[in-house]
């Protein structure tokens, strides 16, 4: 299994309607994805103060690597990911990617 983490620092003023459009056009996409076995999003809550300025992130869990490959160039996944990086502060750079491999 494996969870594809996404960290972001948003520009500031991104609409709470733009975000939720980008986590939600995500989760549309498990329909297309078998490999695609659910997400999770929402605020960093974390007390420890060690975010680097990530407010927000998503949690998309895939059942192995090949179906995170194909979901890595779908074409709806691409746009979503340019919507993504042009909401975030500095594009890329406001964008923190972790793919964890997991024990089942």
């Amino acid at each position: 299994m494996i969870r594809h983490c996404v960290f972001i620092r948003y520009q500031p003023g991104t609409s709470d309607d733009l975000k939720r459009g980008i986590y939600e056009g995500l989760a549309g996409l498990q329909d297309h994805h078998p490999g695609f076995l659910g997400i999770d999003y929402g605020d960093n809550v974390s007390p420890e103060c060690m975010d680097k300025g990530h407010s927000e992130g998503f949690i998309i869990t895939f059942s192995d690597a090949a179906a995170l490959n194909a979901y890595l160039v779908d074409d709806e996944h691409l746009a979503i990911g340019a919507r993504l990086v042009a909401a975030a502060e500095g594009g890329k750079d406001g964008i923190l990617v972790f793919d964890m491999e997991v024990a089942v």
